[in-house]
């Protein structure tokens, strides 16, 4: 116990914290740079075993933020990486790297026998299908996001409200760190916010920060909180499903422009937002399960929501991402 009895001597924690961290399993969802504070802090501290997810390479664009990764590290897959730096961190803990898809289709295994979620994704998709499985099956959810130069983190489910509870609807434009940029200092903050999170839950520190949410302005330097216990879940939801629970009876609608990178879709009418909001589906779509699909899922969600006030009710959305052509899993 020498090598963790600064964290044991912890009055609130203690010997007792250190020993619930060393049974825990707990899944990553993404090897970026909410994940470079969490891995390192979660593995340092001793967390037993980490299953981590994510099928991206690593590429020059990440190192300012994902401080896991190296120049000579560039071309690799990020979750190989990540396990051989955290194996030097701490033999003690094992990662267990998975260079996959996470989406609905895999959820559930990749869940399987864990006792906390991360969510270090930079996807809303990944974010409200982590969500909506955490919710169902009483697993507990810390989630976070960046763009630019704000973030936070949030303890969800697992007895508390859901990610849908506090965010029931999406603005009209999501930031991105594609689109918008992100500062790797303020990724770093939230990051180690979440791996805090992490932590306190594994222990079943009192108070549970299940159930609150963290922001942070670096403009502005400044911490905001508030907890979300009461929030009502909400009555319905657009939910994602996976491609390969797409049906030959679905109607299909990509609404992706025609030159737009990404998996093919086969059978489906191309539209765009605008137009189902102006004109509707065609008449003679009756008593078939509609299908929205686009790169991230924004679209199909600002889609669904139009086709809903016009009174369609069985909808599903796919995030199709920009990934392999032959593969149409959800890539988030």
């Amino acid at each position: 116990m020498s090598r963790y009895a600064r964290q044991s001597a912890v009055p609130s924690f203690g010997p007792e914290g250190s020993r619930a961290l060393f049974k825990a399993r707990v899944l990553v969802i993404g090897a970026g740079g909410l994940a470079a504070p969490v891995l390192q802090y979660l593995v340092g501290a001793g967390v037993g075993t980490i299953r981590l997810v994510d099928q991206d390479h690593v590429s020059l664009s990440n190192l300012h933020r994902q401080t896991l990764f190296s120049e000579a590290d560039v071309g690799q897959p990020k979750v190989t990486v990540a396990a051989r730096r955290m194996a030097a961190l701490n033999g003690d803990v094992t990662v267990a790297p998975l260079c996959e898809r996470f989406g609905p289709g895999t959820v559930a295994a990749l869940c399987e026998g864990v006792d906390l979620v991360l969510d270090c994704a930079d996807s809303f998709a990944a974010s409200y299908v982590a969500s909506d499985f955490c919710h169902a099956n009483g697993l507990a959810l810390i989630s976070a996001s960046v763009v630019g130069m704000e973030g936070y983190c949030g303890g969800f489910c697992g007895g508390s409200p859901s990610l849908r509870a506090l965010f029931p609807d999406l603005p009209e434009r999501l930031g991105s760190c594609d689109a918008d940029g992100v500062l790797g200092p303020a990724v770093g903050v939230i990051g180690s916010l979440q791996a805090q999170m992490a932590m306190a839950v594994l222990a079943k520190q009192s108070p549970s920060p299940l159930g609150q949410l963290v922001s942070y302005d670096a403009t502005q330097m400044r911490f905001g909180q508030f907890r979300f216990d009461q929030a009502p879940e909400p009555d319905a939801g657009h939910r994602f499903i996976a491609s390969d629970a797409v049906t030959a009876t679905d109607h299909i609608i990509d609404l992706r422009a025609k030159d737009e990178a990404g998996p093919a879709i086969q059978h489906h009418l191309r539209s765009t937002v605008d137009d189902l909001k102006a004109t509707g589906l065609p008449k003679d779509i009756t008593g078939q399960r509609i299908v929205l699909a686009c790169r991230s899922g924004l679209r199909a969600w600002q889609a669904a929501d139009a086709l809903t006030t016009q009174g369609h009710t069985d909808i599903a959305l796919v995030a199709l991402g920009d990934g392999d052509p032959h593969n149409l899993e959800t890539d988030l």
